[in-house]
């Protein structure tokens, strides 16, 4: 079983990171958070013209086809840019529900598309700025129009409800389990990525923030609680990995169960310990360390609560 990543998806990582950092990043999620798209939207132009948006897509269908290792790789560095959007739901969740067409619109970057689905995800991100709206319930998935806005912890995640309009299409059930499983699988990956660059902007601010004559990171207690962050989030990231190599198999589910778990845990750390660090400074609007305080939370509760995972573990365990 291999868990290092390869030459192709170090590149592709890479690639992330170039285009994201290109295109003004953690700025990117401080104007999408004020309501200001412009930038978002030529970074989702970008993205679909290196053919990230058509990653869940079969070459045939010109795609990428990429694995569910591409998948938690790619989206470890969007959860580390703390990238805005309803990226989950375009490039992992739809593509194996919606037609052809709406698929290869997607993948073209054409379509901004968002979801909710009963039972699980049931508000949708970000439907102001999609132009595709999908709401999945009673085994059906069908065209949606939102029926009201509702606030979020993280200003950078508006949420809406949707009203479904039409007959729906028929969804196959496994087909939609396993499309909810990629999508929880890629939000853990997401949280990993978020949990590195929490420990990366405490580590730079303990070397150089004073107090009492000293560097902060010369106190062994905060190296204690940063090196508890680092120990968590080695931990979470081979669950992550795992689950990508099990997914659709028999254990595939608990896997991915189990992996969301741990990397909401360890990315909860790497916020709480990222606060302490940063003290009063951790608390303003104006420090970027907001972007990934306010997301973690909100990823930590979406594509499958935590009590959710536990139960699903739980009885995978017993069975």
């Amino acid at each position: 079983m291999r868990f290092l990543p390869t030459e192709e998806q170090l590149a592709f990582a890479e690639a992330v990171d170039d285009i994201v950092e290109a295109h003004g990043g953690p700025a990117i999620a401080r104007a999408w958070g004020s309501g200001d798209t412009r930038a978002g939207a030529k970074l989702w132009n970008q993205f679909a013209e290196t053919g990230l948006m058509g990653l869940r897509l079969s070459e045939d269908e010109g795609g990428l086809g990429g694995t569910p290792v591409d998948l938690i790789t790619v989206f470890e560095r969007l959860g580390y840019h703390g990238v805005p959007g309803p990226l989950l739901e375009s490039i992992v969740l739809l593509p194996s529900l919606v037609g052809a067409d709406t698929r290869s619109r997607i993948a073209s970057g054409e379509s901004i598309a968002t979801a909710s689905v009963a039972g699980f995800a049931p508000l949708a991100l970000d439907a102001d700025f999609a132009n595709s709206l999908f709401a999945v319930e009673k085994g059906k998935i069908f065209s949606a129009t939102i029926a009201e806005h509702l606030g979020s912890i993280d200003p950078t995640r508006k949420l809406s409800r949707l009203t479904p309009i039409g007959d729906g299409s028929d969804v196959d059930p496994q087909t939609l389990e396993e499309a909810l499983d990629a999508t929880a699988l890629a939000a853990a990956a997401a949280l990993v990525g978020a949990g590195e660059r929490l420990l990366a902007e405490s580590v730079e601010y303990a070397k150089v923030r004073e107090q009492f004559g000293r560097k902060i990171g010369e106190y062994q207690a905060l190296k204690h609680q940063l090196a508890d962050v680092r120990i968590a989030l080695s931990f979470a990231r081979p669950l992550v990995q795992g689950a990508a190599l099990s997914l659709g198999s028999d254990t595939g589910a608990r896997d991915v169960s189990a992996a969301k778990l741990s990397a909401s845990k360890a990315a909860s750390l790497a916020a709480r310990v990222g606060l302490q660090i940063h003290a009063g400074i951790g608390y303003t609007e104006e420090h970027d360390l907001s972007i990934w305080l306010r997301r973690v939370p909100a990823l930590v509760q979406v594509w499958g609560t935590p009590d959710a995972h536990r139960a699903r573990v739980a009885a995978a365990i017993l069975n």
